[in-house]
């Protein structure tokens, strides 16, 4: 009987590093995923070029046209006078860039 005890007592240990491991290794992919997209458009994957508009820094992909902004890029766009710079922004025919 003291066998069964230890097979369950092993099985259940076995368990809990399966678990364990499967846990480390899909937080392992998900840093490799974000390293290898790090400067790449994730629409994309072309390589995101930093351009400067306003004043504030953002990313623009050169290949798709997607923009990236910071955490507070927004607030301070929508800080400045807006009136002129989205209507240039969104019917720009030559680059806007400071």
């Amino acid at each position: 009987m003291s066998d069964a005890w230890k097979d369950r007592e092993e099985a259940l240990e076995n368990e809990y590093f399966h678990k364990k491991e499967q846990e480390d290794l899909a937080r392992m992919k998900q840093t490799a995923i974000a390293k290898a997209c790090l400067g790449r458009c994730p629409k994309c994957g072309k390589i995101i070029e930093p351009m400067t508009f306003h004043g504030v820094p953002m990313d623009c992909c050169p290949d798709c046209g997607g923009i990236w902004l910071g955490p507070n890029d927004l607030k301070i766009l929508a800080a400045k006078d807006h009136r002129n710079w989205f209507e240039r922004w969104f019917n720009r025919d030559d680059e806007n860039t400071d």
